[in-house]
């Protein structure tokens, strides 16, 4: 690793002061899960100068009730999040998501800001520099995505445009069914972005001099079932290759209201707004289950290697629909 300064900051304005100061050439560190292992490969667009730690910034790590929903700060770790009773109780499906990332150390360390806010996976991106030099690439603001003709198997499948890694969070992706919503703060003061609208093929919503603050999840309907599920190659510590979470809620049998998201298979979360559709006003059972899971991946749009993604993802959308 080259040399940088490590910045202790006290508050969420100084930690934005800072990165005023550095002008992009400052990152946040929060449980430090991923930024340390860029760091280590030196496969950043432009290694910084600063490190800036918003650990010591003091009670963000809270989850809590307010007004019918759940906030949770964006320091709030997965382990905490998993095993929290408001969580499961109020949002079951993200602490099956928060519980699914990689194993306890990570999960002891991570936050869901930081976990929201992580780069992509792609081997063309983090190819290490150590090995033969950086590659660049449409991400690094140089170059096509060397996925498209290339080895893309665990590339976007959806809604990819210039650069085809795929969002590799997972609590995004439950966060996107709760219809949560991400609060930040910047220099220009705090705003509110829906979790899909967070993601974009080149980078995520923040502004420059922006920190994720907190996320809020609307109150879910007790009678609501939500389900997560992941496949991965290795379990249970793999990235997914796939995963949907889901949130049906039924009356006396017949579906009133179903939020479906899709991870792994876009640069952000996807709603499956059509499957939603199929659902609603419907009796749920196997053929309504499947049409929804066709209607959610009609707009796939698959590179070489990854077509593959499509039938997985329609398992998970079929199984999650009828658990």
């Amino acid at each position: 690793m080259r040399s940088f300064a490590h910045i202790n900051a006290r508050t969420i304005d100084e930690a934005i002061a800072l990165l005023r100061r550095y002008r992009g050439r400052a990152v946040l560190n929060a449980g430090g899960t991923d930024l340390l292992s860029a760091l280590k490969a030196e496969c950043l667009p432009r290694y910084p100068e600063a490190v800036i730690n918003l650990k010591t910034i003091p009670d963000l790590d809270y989850i809590r009730e307010d007004d019918g929903s759940l906030r949770i700060g964006a320091l709030a770790r997965l382990s905490g999040i998993a095993s929290s009773p408001l969580v499961g109780s109020n949002c079951r499906v993200l602490a099956d998501a928060a519980r699914s990332v990689a194993g306890p150390q990570i999960r002891n360390a991570a936050t869901i800001g930081g976990n929201l806010c992580q780069d992509v996976r792609c081997w063309y991106y983090r190819y290490p520099h150590h090995i033969g030099g950086a590659i660049q690439c449409a991400r690094k603001g140089s170059g096509p995505c060397l996925a498209v003709k290339g080895d893309n198997r665990y590339h976007a499948i959806m809604n990819g445009k210039r650069c085809f890694a795929v969002c590799p969070s997972d609590t995004a992706v439950a966060l996107a069914a709760l219809d949560a919503r991400i609060h930040v703060a910047g220099p220009e003061g705090d705003r509110t972005i829906a979790t899909i609208d967070f993601f974009s093929p080149l980078a995520n919503a923040l502004r420059p001099g922006e920190i994720v603050r907190e996320i809020e999840v609307p109150k879910v309907r007790t009678s609501a079932v939500q389900t997560f599920l992941k496949f991965t190659v290795r379990e249970p510590i793999d990235f997914a290759i796939v995963s949907v979470a889901s949130v049906v809620t039924r009356e006396e049998g017949v579906c009133t209201d179903a939020r479906i998201a899709l991870g792994a298979v876009a640069p952000g979360p996807v709603r499956a707004g059509k499957a939603e559709e199929v659902l609603k006003g419907e009796r749920i059972d196997g053929e309504i289950a499947a049409r929804a899971a066709e209607q959610a991946l009609a707009g796939a749009r698959p590179l070489s290697r990854n077509a593959y993604k499509i039938e997985i993802a329609k398992t998970l959308v079929k199984r999650g629909i009828l658990q």
